[in-house]
């Protein structure tokens, strides 16, 4: 058995243990996990993210898993707002980085009324554990310290936990292995 199968082995675990859902055991900081493991385990990760929903949905558990995957998000937020076409044309005749800036202001990211923050807290309620995933597929348009940060207020009753391709110390994030996020402090490994 691999060392990444043994962790992820000991998430539903963790998710069941004592007072996990009201964070008790993380001395009234937020109730934010990280679970990080190597890009090239994407589709292993995935696929276990399937049988924890199936699992413990299924189970009658006063909790529910719900996945918010960052770039359906995004997708889903640019199809409503209309602006998914256009960004395609703009790609064409502009270029990557144009799209990818005017898509970050389209989500007023980081904002007071940032849509991508809007949008998570509309699909959670109260009995809600939060899988964020997707946080690959939507590099660069949003970083993943910045959607963690913009959380806070949204989320503070819901545990949370973001599947990360890539490297957390607790300290730092590293995405795919190789890009340097800002120091987050405030998450907690899911499992070491």
């Amino acid at each position: 058995m691999t060392i990444l199968q043994q962790r992820l082995e000991q998430i539903i675990p963790r998710i069941k243990s004592d007072g996990f859902f009201e964070g008790r055991q993380l001395g009234n900081e937020l109730n934010f996990h990280i679970f990080d493991y190597d890009p090239k385990d994407e589709m292993l990760v995935r696929d276990y993210i399937e049988f924890i929903k199936r699992k413990l949905n299924k189970a009658h558990e006063p909790y529910h898993i719900i996945e918010i995957n960052l770039y359906q998000a995004i997708i889903d937020i640019l199809n409503e707002k209309g602006f998914l076409e256009k960004n395609f044309e703009f790609e064409e005749k502009k270029g990557s980085e144009f799209v990818f800036d005017k898509t970050r202001k389209a989500l007023r990211l980081t904002l007071n009324n940032d849509l991508l923050v809007n949008y998570i807290k509309e699909k959670v309620g109260p009995n809600h554990i939060v899988f964020i995933t997707g946080v690959g597929q939507a590099y660069p348009i949003i970083r993943s310290h910045s959607i963690l940060n913009n959380l806070h207020h949204v989320l503070d009753q819901n545990p949370l936990v973001m599947f990360f391709p890539g490297r957390y110390d607790g300290q730092s994030l590293s995405l795919f292995n190789l890009i340097k996020d800002d120091n987050y402090y405030r998450a907690f490994r899911l499992v070491d």
